[in-house]
């Protein structure tokens, strides 16, 4: 075999830090060592991986097509030295999670703090974006592994669902409808201004999904690009909006905003563990997931 394990940690090290230079502090190797490895493997392949843009090294479509491969193998390599004991330890000391907007705020840090009080040693890398950016991110391997509430359709992925999610109507206690002091009807709801995250999030799919069915559209929509956007705009009084009952907990304790009584049955969501098909589980993956399951139910 004439590919090294080497070869493809130096290039996924390029792909990441964008330049030689970056790419050769992060793996203890000179700038010269490490643009003559790459050029090496780029002889190998017969094929160039990177468009040179000034000094910066951007990934064309043969090193977009390279890089999950990398990571993968490089994934399993290190899981074979810490299964056998081999190696000096100088791997990913972490696991790489992503989650989506709602879980990665609201969930994911009593979770992390669960985990780490079990393995004191490693610690847990997080990103955070909606359910498509985190789907494509676990395709990509740029993550281990995520935590999504929202349907996942990206091709090679895993599915499982994990916990439901409780939702609530909110909006401010000077809203008109919460001044009723009745049930609000779908006519008044869907007439209502409606306060939504962006296509593409789990929490606007969730509203969508539970919602429409009821109210066949929403007359006015004014959309924010974060949670903490939207929950705010509701306690200023801009409308309702759908959102679930982790996410607003504090501004209900503070009596900012108020879960509106509706003629609606309850509404939930399913949050879902998304992996790589091709993805080894690894002890500590095994053992994330253990602690995600007492995650406490919405």
């Amino acid at each position: 075999m004439h590919l090294t394990l080497r070869q493809l940690e130096i290039f996924v090290a390029v792909a990441e830090c964008g330049s030689t230079l970056s790419a050769g502090r992060q793996i203890a190797l000179s700038q010269s060592a490490t643009s003559g490895a790459l050029k090496e493997l780029e002889h190998l392949l017969d094929v160039a991986l990177f468009d040179r843009v000034g000094r910066r090294l951007v990934l064309n479509e043969s090193g977009r097509a390279l890089l999950p491969q990398a990571r993968m193998t490089l994934d399993a390599a290190r899981e074979i030295e810490r299964q056998f004991g081999l190696g000096d330890g100088s791997g990913p000391a972490c696991i790489r999670l992503g989650a989506s907007t709602t879980i990665g705020n609201y969930l994911v840090p009593g979770l992390v703090a669960r985990y780490i009080q079990k393995r004191p040693n490693t610690g847990v890398d997080v990103r955070i974006g909606n359910t498509q950016e985190i789907a494509e991110a676990v395709a990509r391997f740029e993550v281990d592994m995520g935590l999504v509430e929202g349907p996942c359709n990206v091709p090679d992925l895993r599915v499982e669902p994990w916990m439901d999610d409780a939702l609530g109507i909110v909006c401010s206690p000077s809203h008109p409808l919460a001044l009723s002091g009745k049930p609000c009807n779908v006519r008044a709801l869907r007439g209502a201004t409606w306060l939504l995250r962006e296509a593409g999030s789990g929490t606007r799919t969730a509203a969508e999904h539970e919602l429409l069915p009821y109210l066949d559209h929403f007359e006015s929509v004014l959309q924010l690009g974060s949670t903490e956007a939207i929950k705010q705009a509701a306690a200023c009084g801009l409308g309702l909006t759908c959102l679930s009952l982790h996410a607003v907990q504090d501004m209900l304790r503070l009596g900012k905003l108020v879960v509106l009584p509706t003629t609606l049955p309850s509404l939930s969501r399913r949050f879902y563990v998304i992996r790589h098909r091709s993805k080894i589980e690894s002890d500590r993956m095994r053992e994330f997931l253990s602690c995600a399951e007492q995650a406490p139910a919405g």
